[in-house]
């Protein structure tokens, strides 16, 4: 059956009668027909392993070689085996296609080279099958990890994994390992805010999975790297730090609702550090200093000193408000709006106050100008440390809400949430 959404073709035996799967492992797939069957077949052997019951979906990217008939025939001998056929190309485009119709509890990927030892699947799906955490990744850089790769490999994981902790402050460890799972309800609350169709689709969702509070298990794996992998290192770097800019910035100005995501699934999302907040802090600052200065030369052009610096400094001062409410501290909605710019306005307020105090005391003094200007300087950077903390701690403070109750998890402390259930695939 073709679905024209996706361009996506399922097939599926007559009369075949699959029960619903608690594990599902999704193999993407394109031009593989010299290693396709002998990876599916240790797969199953790997399924037979487990305590649930596990299918296999074979999600073929647009192969033009033998692999879409290899799938069918393996589809054909075990009754676990589905096969997907997608009319484009692309690791991330294949697994939001296949896991958004899974009715399976837990979705997982690995790469058809099995790279990762298979040893590793039980300690991978365990801690969601049993609710304590939302998403599992295979890391090949624990201690207790065994790893064999190129040097080029080496270098190149370790410095994308550099990037990431230092740009998006991540937490996880190994960003690229072909070797994951995650609750499907987790993922139809992700899938529609994930852009990427290749190979950054799974930082992507990490990276948003962490940002909602939710809990990523990490197992430590053994590794072999497939000298005859298709993969094209230096394009995949180049199009994975282009991801990681446009996360970051998508995740800077607010347009992943990582907090709903967070509130849906019974999660609370982690407040930004302060080291970040101070930065964007900082950054807002300069962009309100530079809109007041053009705003007041403006203003010159048609009113006094005193009323163009009055007009510039207040409108600058209610755009540094809309910016850090954002931007800094990431609040949204109108709730507490008015509050919050009357709030901003009584701390400039003080802020000007100190500054003027500290001047009239200096020249009170005689000390010179010199001292004048150190005391006004001292002045306003205490205004600053006193604005930045009055944002974070009274004018845009939120309190914590109640997590939710779990929602059918079966660990007592894990607040799951619930997703209404994707379409079954066919199966063929």
């Amino acid at each position: 059956m073709r679905d024209p959404r996706s361009g996506s073709t399922t097939y599926q035996v007559p009369g075949r009668d699959l029960s619903r799967p608690v594990i599902e492992v999704v193999l993407p797939v394109y031009n593989e027909q010299r290693q396709l069957a002998d990876s599916v077949r240790r797969v199953l052997t790997e399924l037979d392993l487990l305590p649930w019951p596990a299918r296999l979906v074979i999600a073929d990217n647009a192969s033009t070689d033998g692999t879409p008939f290899i799938a069918r025939r393996l589809a054909v001998e075990d009754g676990r085996v589905s096969v997907l056929r997608l009319g484009a190309k692309g690791r991330g485009r294949a697994l939001r296609t296949a896991w958004s119709r899974s009715e399976a509890d837990v979705l997982v990927y690995m790469d058809i080279d099995l790279s990762t030892d298979l040893s590793a699947l039980l300690p991978l799906v365990a801690p969601l099958v049993s609710g304590h955490s939302d998403v599992a990744i295979g890391t090949r850089l624990a201690r207790t990890s065994r790893v064999v790769r190129s040097p080029a490999r080496e270098v190149t994981s370790r410095c994308y994994n550099l990037l990431l902790h230092g740009v998006l402050q991540v937490g996880f460890s190994d960003a690229q390992c072909g070797f994951k799972a995650v609750r499907r309800e987790v993922a139809q609350e992700l899938l529609p805010w994930v852009e990427d169709e290749g190979w950054f689709f799974d930082t992507e969702l990490l990276v948003l999975a962490e940002r909602a509070g939710l809990r990523i298990h990490e197992v430590p794996v053994d590794w072999v790297e497939d000298p005859e992998s298709s993969v094209r290192v230096a394009s995949t770097a180049v199009d994975d730090v282009l991801g990681v800019v446009r996360v970051g910035a998508d995740l800077a100005l607010g347009r992943v609702p990582v907090a709903e995501i967070a509130a849906r699934l019974g999660r609370q999302a982690p407040s930004a550090g302060t080291g970040g907040q101070v930065l964007r802090f900082a950054v807002t600052g300069v962009v309100s200093t530079l809109l007041y200065t053009v705003l007041f030369v403006l203003g010159r052009a048609w009113w006094p000193a005193q009323l163009a610096h009055f007009v510039a400094l207040l409108l600058a001062t209610l755009a540094n408000t809309a910016l850090n409410r954002r931007f800094t501290f990431g609040v949204r909605g109108h709730a507490d709006l008015v509050r919050q710019h009357l709030a901003a306005v009584l701390v400039l307020v003080a802020g000007l106050l100190l500054s003027s105090a500290a001047l009239a005391l200096v020249a009170a003094t005689h000390a010179g100008v010199g001292w004048e200007v150190v005391a006004v300087t001292f002045a306003n950077l205490m205004s600053t440390v006193l604005r930045f903390a009055a944002m974070k701690w009274w004018i845009f403070h939120r309190r914590p809400t109640a997590p939710t109750a779990p929602a059918g998890a079966r660990h007592t402390r894990t607040r799951g949430g619930s997703a209404a259930p994707a379409a079954r695939p066919s199966a063929w």
